[in-house]
């Protein structure tokens, strides 16, 4: 059975720990991060610089840049990230928009 959304198929295999802003989450491993994070219920992974909107996956193939996060102090794009034991993640926010 097809379901409405192709994020909600992550259910089944082993799961590992991840740590997304102190929060403990479980996640499939080997799993893409950015439709592993979707699935658990995380729709927004940064926000903006300019205007503080919030942003999260868009293209899924690492082309737009939407799904920025931070892993262990480097910048990365979510969609282009396996989910491992340990990962940790932080969201990207500004401090203030700049107007």
């Amino acid at each position: 059975m097809k379901t409405v959304s192709p994020f909600l198929e992550l259910e089944s295999g082993p799961r590992v720990k991840v740590i997304l802003d102190d929060v403990a989450l479980s996640l499939p491993q080997g799993a893409n991060l950015a439709a592993a994070l979707l699935a658990a219920g995380v729709p927004v992974f940064r926000d903006t610089p300019i205007s503080g909107a919030p942003r999260g996956p868009f293209c899924m193939m690492g082309a737009c840049f939407d799904c920025l996060i931070e892993i262990e102090g480097t910048t990365r794009q979510a969609c282009m990230i396996e989910v491992t034991d340990g990962l940790e993640i932080t969201r990207i926010h500004h401090d203030e928009a700049l107007a």
